[in-house]
C-alpha cells in the first residue's frame, strides 16, 4: 500500500500529514521554521518528511507540497515566488527528498482539502477565499481544482473592488487583499488598529470607527465574491483563514451584502460556508493532490 505525505510550507512552521490510500489521516506534525533564516525551511521539510516516514515505517511514499507562489506546468516546483523564501523558485523537491513530489499553490491546496473531506465535499463547482495576512483563493470546477494555463487561476485576492485604492503586490489598484487583508488594517484604520483581531474586538465593543472599517471590509469582500460568482457560477463559496474565525461577525453581514450584490436568477444562490480544516488545510490538500497526480500519471 502506498502512503501520501502532505507538507504545508509556511513562514513560521511546517505542517505535515500522512494519509493512506483511502484518504484517512494517519499522522500530523508541526515543525518550526523561519523564512528569515536563509534556507532552513528546506531542512525543516526534510525533517518533517523523514519523521513521518518513520511513523509510517515505509519508504514507499508520495509527497505533496503546499507553498506560496505559482507552480510550474508539471507541478514539480514553484516557478514564481519573488521576495520571499529565497531558493524556493525552481527547486526540485523530488530530487531533494528522493521520492516523487508534487507542488501546488497553498490556496489551491486548501481548496483540495475542503473538496475532498471538508466543507465542499459535496460540491461540484466552488470558490474558496482565504483571509489572513493577505487574501488567497482557488477554484473548483467539475470537482477538480482549476489552476489555469500558467497556474495563477483563483487569485481572487487581486480582484479590484476599489479602482481608487492603492496598488497591491501585483500592481492591481484597490484589490480585495488591500481592502480586507490583515497586512493593510493599520493603513485602513489610519493607525488606530494594528491587526484584524484588534479591529474586530473594538467592533464587538461598539467602537464606531471599528464598525465603519470592518463593515467596509466585508462589503468589499461581498462585492468580490458576487463578481466571482457571476463568472464561475459555484454552488458553494468557502471562506477560510484566520479572519474567518470572526464567525458570525463576518458571516452574517457577508451574507447580507452578498444578497445585495449577487445576481440570483430564480432565487438560486451559492451557499457561503466556513472552511473546516483550519491550519492543516494546506498539508491535507497537498497529500490528496499528490495521491491524485501520482495515480493519474500511473494509469
Amino acid at each position: 500500500m502506498s502512503f501520501y505525505i502532505g507538507i504545508d510550507l509556511g513562514g513560521t512552521r511546517i505542517k505535515g500529514v500522512a494519509i493512506d490510500a483511502n484518504g484517512n489521516i494517519l499522522h500530523q506534525t508541526y515543525t518550526p521554521t523561519n523564512d528569515g533564516e536563509g534556507e532552513v525551511w528546506k531542512n525543516a521539510i526534510a525533517a518533517t518528511v523523514n519523521g513521518l516516514k518513520e511513523k509510517l515505517n515505509t519508504q514507499n511514499i508520495i509527497i505533496g507540497i503546499s507553498a506560496p507562489g505559482l507552480p510550474d506546468k508539471e507541478n514539480t516546483a514553484i516557478a514564481f515566488m519573488p521576495g520571499r523564501l529565497e531558493g524556493l523558485e525552481n527547486f526540485s523537491w523530488s530530487n531533494y527528498l528522493q521520492n516523487p513530489s508534487y507542488v501546488l499553490n497553498d490556496g489551491v491546496a486548501a481548496l483540495v482539502a475542503e473538496a475532498r473531506t471538508g466543507a465542499a465535499k459535496e460540491s461540484v463547482n466552488a470558490i474558496m477565499v482565504t483571509l489572513g495576512t493577505g487574501v488567497g483563493g482557488a477554484l473548483l470546477i467539475n470537482k477538480q481544482a482549476y489552476q489555469g494555463s500558467n497556474k495563477k487561476a483563483g487569485h481572487i485576492g487581486h480582484t479590484v473592488v476599489n479602482c481608487d485604492g492603492d496598488c497591491d503586490v501585483t500592481g492591481m489598484p484597490g484589490s480585495l487583499e488591500e481592502c480586507i487583508g490583515n497586512c493593510t488594517v493599520e493603513k485602513r484604520s489610519k493607525g488606530k488598529y494594528t491587526s484584524t483581531k484588534e479591529l474586530i474586538d473594538a467592533y464587538r465593543n461598539g467602537d464606531n470607527d471599528a464598525e465603519k472599517v470592518w463593515t467596509t471590509s466585508i462589503k468589499h469582500l461581498a462585492m468580490a465574491l458576487a463578481s466571482a460568482s457571476n463568472f464561475i457560477s459555484p454552488d458553494t463559496i468557502i471562506v477560510g483563514g484566520g479572519i474567518a474565525e470572526a464567525n458570525e461577525d463576518l458571516f452574517t453581514p457577508l451574507n447580507k451584502w452578498f444578497d445585495t450584490f449577487e445576481w440570483q436568477p430564480g432565487g438560486i444562490r451559492p451557499v457561503i460556508v466556513k472552511a473546516v480544516h483550519a491550519d492543516l488545510a494546506g498539508a491535507i490538500g497537498a497529500a490528496f493532490f499528490a495521491k491524485e497526480k501520482f495515480n493519474e500519471s500511473n494509469k
